[in-house]
């Protein structure tokens, strides 16, 4: 199988996150690393590879994202294809999503994995996005992945369970964090990805104009959320009753 995941350089998710004056996420001049719901996306993708498949991981980002597919490529992926231009800084999910399917059309996968939102953004929309501007089928929320018979069946979770979603392929799925446990780099790993194919493009190679990839979306402004009030604790069993029902009255719950 051929396989694309597409994964996205964040800053250090561990690490308080900066914005710009232009209320931008800063992203150069940060400790960055590979999205950590992307690795769940490329361990999902080399089990279905396998020994004979063909793993591509694809992102978008400034120079510093190429240590975002290093770590993907060390992981076993085998080459990478990032795309770095100055036209697209602050770029939306919208343009992220017409720059990335604007790759995948340049050769055919039969899959195409996503994780199910960024850890920096959480619009949750870009993998649909692009697997409309594809024109694929797509299967969201998956916990488990098979590909049968020429078709790609997932389990999607659900707050009940899961459900038994299946399509034709070529398609693009979403995995989520339980879908399975990313494996470690080995020290080999890390030395082989720095060897590793690893395409960089500009917009203009993917015929691509800057009006195309302009952003419709813009940050007016940013405030902070409202500190939660500490709750009130009842120490009388007996009071407990009366002090939820007039609670719940104030709230015009009841």
């Amino acid at each position: 199988m051929n396989i694309a995941v597409l994964v996205k350089y964040i800053p250090n998710p561990e690490d308080t996150p900066k914005l710009g004056e232009d209320f931008r996420l800063v992203r150069v001049g940060v400790d960055g690393a590979l999205d950590p719901g992307d690795e769940h996306g490329v361990e999902a993708a080399l089990a279905l590879a396998g020994a004979d498949g063909e793993v591509t991981v694809v992102s978008m980002g400034p120079d510093p994202a190429v240590a975002a597919v290093r770590r993907a490529l060390s992981m076993g992926a085998h080459k990478a294809i990032l795309v770095t231009d100055d036209a697209l800084a602050g770029a939306d999910a919208l343009a992220t999503a017409k720059v990335l399917a604007a790759v995948l059309k340049r050769q055919p996968f039969d899959l195409i994995i996503a994780g199910v939102e960024s850890t920096d953004g959480y619009t949750g929309t870009l993998p649909m996005t692009v697997a409309e501007l594809l024109d694929l089928p797509n299967a969201t929320f998956a916990r488990h992945v098979q590909v049968i018979d020429g078709s790609i069946r997932i389990e999607r979770q659900t707050e009940m369970g899961f459900d038994v979603v299946e399509c034709p392929l070529p398609a693009l799925v979403t995995v989520t964090a339980g879908a399975n446990e990313p494996r470690y780099p080995t020290l080999r790993g890390i030395m082989q990805a720095k060897q590793k194919p690893t395409e960089q493009l500009s917009v203009s190679d993917l015929g691509l104009s800057p009006d195309q990839v302009k952003a419709t979306q813009e940050v007016v402004g940013v405030e902070p959320v409202q500190t939660k009030e500490a709750g009130e604790i009842v120490e009388d069993a007996s009071e407990a009753p009366a002090k939820v029902a007039d609670f719940l009255a104030k709230a015009k719950v009841i």
